[in-house]
């Protein structure tokens, strides 16, 4: 089992940015791939950003592209996302979740977080 928590979520003014972590504990000696996904008010969960075990390949949607990076530590069993640019569109619980694959969708993925908010403001 792995147990997956996020932070680094807050408030933030449109144009700023975040670095959101998501610290990963128990069974980590598996290679899972890790993906960040988010909800906002009133919709459905959508994808945000993937990465590989390795870190050697990512995997964003196009509307995040170049404003979000997704990146990993494995020696600390940390992955990360940093968003820049933000946008009150942004505004969602966010959440990072491991599986075997990288992929966009979340059936796919084993393990998930509790989520952490971003509130962007205008």
């Amino acid at each position: 089992q792995v147990q997956l928590v996020e932070s680094g979520g807050g408030s933030v003014q449109a144009g700023g940015s975040l670095r959101l972590s998501c610290a990963a504990s128990g069974r980590t000696s598996s290679h899972y791939a890790m993906g960040w996904f988010r909800r906002a008010p009133g919709k459905e969960r959508e994808f945000v950003a993937a990465i590989s075990w390795s870190g050697g390949s990512t995997y964003y949607t196009d509307s995040k592209k170049g404003r979000f990076t997704i990146s990993r530590d494995n020696a600390k069993n940390t992955v990360y996302l940093q968003m820049d640019s933000l946008k009150p569109e942004d505004t969602a619980v966010y959440y990072c979740a491991a599986g075997f694959i990288v992929t966009e969708l979340d059936v796919e993925y084993e393990h998930w977080g509790q989520g952490t908010q971003v509130t962007v403001s205008s």
